[in-house]
């Protein structure tokens, strides 16, 4: 277990930033969040958990990376750019403050208007910056810069419908069309810059408050992103670039039928032979964001749900064994302090156990499954072991609050009888439990802290509409919110 995670009681906060109020309605890296870290310190908390923070597409899910190294730049702040002076302040217009294509649009226009006023008015020492960023990334940069170019030449087709030189990246005609798309591949590489310079900004902000930040990394890429575009052999895609079998998960707490993500698995042979160079590199970028990273679904490290390609439903798929062992010695060997949590959750077998605890990493424990009227479910509070993460929820639950409400009578009633505590105290309740536990961090999605129901819920797995949109205001927040929190990870051992 990281060294500095295990060092002592901690409890955070789960928001992703998108979920930041704003002009726009998809978060910003400025003022928002940093009030927002303002507030989580003063509260006691110490540790901010956010999603996946790469590029997305239209469905909005930070979990169909397109890159491992890109940020998404709709999370850039333009009053930071206003005030560098490359843009003028400009409010969104109707249907630009949303999370739709025109608040997009908008928000993209901006980026174009501040490369513009940066050619125009950045010092020296900006126009330094800028190349060395781009020099000292240029391994990733240039390719990715060039796919979502190429993304946009071909009106979003993904990359194994384009031509085939392009599709197979042939060297001439990538060159050629390195120089076609010259603006576009500048632009991109631009916005990456302004990303990473907001980002190292609020990361020490966060720091200087005592707030760790806690990252997410996604098991399985998109189909269609530049890590399979340039990186294809460490997947398992057929000669026309089509996975032969994707990735899902078997029938679960959440989908009877389970579910089909349509991620390509991995050429785990050919990664093992490579030794892993693309995972370490993915973890180590990801690990120069964040202080800790989650390694999502970190049961297909051992074995991934492969479903044929075309397959109705997830029934259909076997799990596939993965060399979880060799890749995780691998990434000791490579990383200081193996700062990585494991997403245990889901169906869990005695080898996934044994991977976790033989590399010490945390596992999780999420209070919402708790309650099945087994005494020995290992999340039940009085079965917490120090070595975890408890949640009351996670991204993909509903809110506490719409949770404890969905509830037949039988169930309300065995939680009630388990904490003493009635209707009245929800969602409350589940968190002092959490903040009591002996579990070495306590994790609260914000939702629960300001009792909010189910019309707030961020994800619902098994669906593709509505989800990665939930986004707070600051009239939601209390004015007792700090005095209150505080008082309760003082009284628990957590500030």
């Amino acid at each position: 277990m990281s060294a500095e995670l295990c060092a002592r009681r901690r409890a955070g906060v789960l928001l992703h930033p998108t979920s930041l109020p704003g002009a726009v309605r998809h978060g910003a890296l400025g003022a928002a969040a940093r009030r927002f870290i303002d507030a989580i310190a003063a509260a006691g908390f110490t540790v901010w958990q956010m999603l996946p923070v790469g590029p997305v597409t239209t469905d909005l899910s930070p979990y169909f990376a397109r890159s491992n190294h890109a940020g998404n730049a709709r999370l850039i702040d333009l009053e930071a750019l206003c005030q560098a002076g490359w843009i003028e302040r400009e409010a969104p217009a109707h249907g630009q403050g949303g999370h739709g294509d025109g608040a997009h649009a908008w928000h993209a226009r901006k980026l174009v208007e501040a490369a513009d006023g940066f050619r125009r008015r950045a010092s020296e020492l900006e126009r330094s910056e800028l190349l060395e960023f781009r020099r000292h990334n240029a391994r990733w940069l240039g390719p990715y810069a060039l796919y979502e170019a190429l993304k946009r030449a071909h009106d979003g087709e993904p990359w194994w419908r384009w031509s085939l030189p392009l599709r197979d990246r042939e060297r001439s005609a990538v060159e050629s069309a390195g120089k076609r798309e010259h603006a576009l591949i500048e632009q991109t590489a631009f916005e990456q810059w302004l990303f990473a310079r907001q980002w190292a900004a609020l990361r020490a902000y966060a720091s200087q408050r005592g707030i760790r930040l806690f990252g997410d990394l996604p098991i399985y890429v998109a189909h269609d992103s530049v890590e399979t575009w340039l990186h294809r052999r460490n997947f398992r895609l057929d000669a026309g670039g089509l996975p032969t079998a994707v990735a899902g998960v078997p029938p679960d707490y959440f989908s009877a039928d389970g579910q089909i993500w349509g991620n390509p698995l991995y050429d785990w042979d050919f990664q093992r032979t490579d030794r892993f160079r693309w995972w370490v590199e993915r973890v180590r970028a990801q690990l120069e964001r964040f202080d800790w990273l989650r390694i999502d679904h970190f049961r297909g490290l051992v074995a991934g749900w492969s479903v044929p390609a075309g397959a109705s439903t997830a029934r259909a798929g076997a799990w596939v064994k993965a060399p979880g062992h060799a890749l995780l010695k691998r990434l000791r060997s490579s990383l200081k302090g193996m700062p990585l949590v494991a997403e245990d959750l889901g169906v869990i077998t005695d080898e996934v156990v044994t991977l976790r605890e033989e590399f010490d990493l945390p596992g999780m424990r999420i209070l919402q499954f708790a309650f099945d009227g087994a005494p020995d479910n290992p999340y039940l509070p009085h079965n917490h072991k120090r070595s975890t993460i408890v949640y009351t929820g996670t991204h993909d639950n509903d809110t506490t609050l719409g949770w404890y409400r969905s509830l037949d009578a039988q169930a309300r009633a065995h939680v009630d009888a388990y904490f003493q505590r009635g209707a009245e105290k929800m969602p409350e309740t589940l968190i002092r439990s959490a903040l009591a536990s002996v579990a070495i961090l306590a994790v609260v999605p914000l939702q629960d802290l300001f009792a909010l129901g189910g019309e707030a819920r961020m994800n619902t797995p098994g669906t593709v509409t509505g989800n990665w949109q939930w986004a707070f205001d600051w009239g939601q927040m209390s004015p007792h919110f700090g005095a209150h929190w505080r008082a309760l990870n003082h009284l628990y051992g957590r500030s």
